[in-house]
């Protein structure tokens, strides 16, 4: 079984890009300087910023679903990216040294099972859950403070 986790499209933060720190308010976001490494994990890169990079903190619809397990939360994302990170049967570094909860949904954005991940298990969490034939993919989320972190996806190359 193999599975891809690809980082969100940079086409999120490009109407926030230049705007100034009161038009981004406007728009529910705020722009953050990171002040540590780990700590302010990009979700288009799929790691944590480097000390003194910017990022913009908003508020992200992670599962739009007409299900009762629609999901959002806020998440960090640099500016400038041009591409969406892309891991096949690898986990990417922002899941490094950190407790996570992942969720497993059908096809039909119903939550079939879930499971806590400790820092280190991501991948064999992963394909444990993928053991369940009924998980079309899964939802990470940082266990400790919520948000949404990465999709992956059953994939067949």
């Amino acid at each position: 079984m193999t599975y891809q986790i690809t980082g969100l499209s940079p086409d999120i933060v490009k109407s926030s890009e230049g705007a100034t720190a009161e038009e981004l308010s406007a728009m529910g976001a705020v722009p953050m300087i990171a002040t540590s490494k780990p700590g302010f994990p990009c979700r288009i890169s799929l790691e944590d910023a480097d000390v003194g990079d910017e990022l913009i903190l908003f508020h992200h619809m992670s599962h739009d679903v007409n299900s009762p397990y629609r999901s959002a939360y806020a998440i960090f994302a640099r500016s400038g990216l041009t591409v969406a990170a892309q891991f096949t049967d690898a986990v990417p570094p922002i899941f490094d040294g950190r407790p996570l909860g992942m969720r497993a949904f059908g096809s039909d954005a119903m939550l079939k099972t879930a499971k806590l991940s400790l820092p280190g298990d991501a991948d064999r969490s992963i394909r444990q859950l993928f053991d369940v034939d009924e998980v079309a993919y899964i939802d990470v989320h940082n266990a400790g403070h919520g948000c949404f972190v990465a999709r992956v996806e059953r994939f067949e190359t």
